[in-house]
């Protein structure tokens, strides 16, 4: 019996693999994030250069969205909301925002249903977002209030 012959194979009918298939790449994320702020709560970034220098502070001379960010997370992960916000405001912003989108798919996923595709107007928003947060960040007026402490 040659190639051309042969019976086809059915085709299988899949549901996904199941809800571990359906979930992985949601809790492997998750879960790289969890080790990050883990890290990052273990080693404070508030020893000097524990973690280097932004290189922006470092060849600019100024502020960049993140400066801070690993301080806020230090201090989120400790339970110190004035602190993280001392450090980085819109970080402490951001935060249960990616939660709050990292718990929606992984639900979607654990019951088989796509995510939807984001609005194609939220990459624009966002990056006006951080433009002007790393602009009003280094105007002189805001320095005690938007400036990493």
């Amino acid at each position: 019996m040659d190639a051309t012959s042969a019976p086809a194979t059915p085709p299988v009918a899949r549901d996904g693999g199941g809800p571990w298939a359906r979930t992985r790449l949601p809790l492997v994320l998750g879960g790289a994030a969890a080790a990050a702020v883990v890290l990052v709560a273990v080693r404070s970034p508030y020893e000097p250069l524990s973690y280097g220098i932004c290189p922006s502070v470092l060849l600019l001379g100024v502020w960049c969205p993140g400066c801070g960010g690993l301080r806020a997370t230090h201090d989120l992960a400790h339970l110190d909301l004035v602190g993280a916000w001392q450090a980085n405001p819109l970080w402490v912003l951001v935060v249960p925002l990616l939660l709050a989108a990292w718990v929606r798919w992984l639900v979607l996923a654990a019951r088989g249903r796509p995510v939807p595709a984001a609005p194609g107007w939220l990459p624009w928003a966002l990056l006006a977002v951080v433009v002007g947060f790393a602009v009003l960040r280094n105007v002189p007026a805001l320095v005690p209030y938007l400036a990493p402490v």
